[in-house]
């Protein structure tokens, strides 16, 4: 009897291991963040690090018909400057680079953790 509850824990263990492996490899391992040439240099995203810590809709959402923000659909994610292209009505997020910084340093100074200085992020 203990032999067998041992053995399922053990498959259990394998199952849940193996899921959390291939839900950590759902999209690019790194991405690249591109500026503007006068602008500071390109940002390299650990999309794989990141996506092991939070859900896909902190970052990730679509735009309704009227323009403001619609939800996390997987399948549907596009360059943030897709929308983020400065026509936005909120001046807050209406560029990508607005849009990244105040999710990206917004979110590492609310968990007192992660990159939130300019070349912390834009590395030369």
């Amino acid at each position: 009897m203990a032999k067998k509850i041992v053995l399922c824990l053990a498959v259990l263990a394998m199952v849940c291991g193996f899921s959390a492996i291939s839900m950590a490899g759902e999209g690019p391992e790194t991405t690249t963040i591109d500026t503007p040439k006068k602008a500071k240099s390109t940002v390299t995203f650990q999309h794989w690090a990141h996506q092991a810590r939070t859900e896909c809709a902190k970052c990730h959402h679509t735009q309704n018909a009227d323009g403001t923000q619609g939800p996390y659909a997987a399948g549907k994610e596009a360059k943030c400057a897709t929308c983020h292209d400065g026509s936005l009505a909120n001046k807050k997020v209406a560029t990508a680079k607005k849009a990244a910084h105040a999710n990206c340093k917004g979110c590492h100074k609310a968990a007192k953790k992660g990159p939130t200085k300019c070349g912390d992020c834009h590395i030369k």
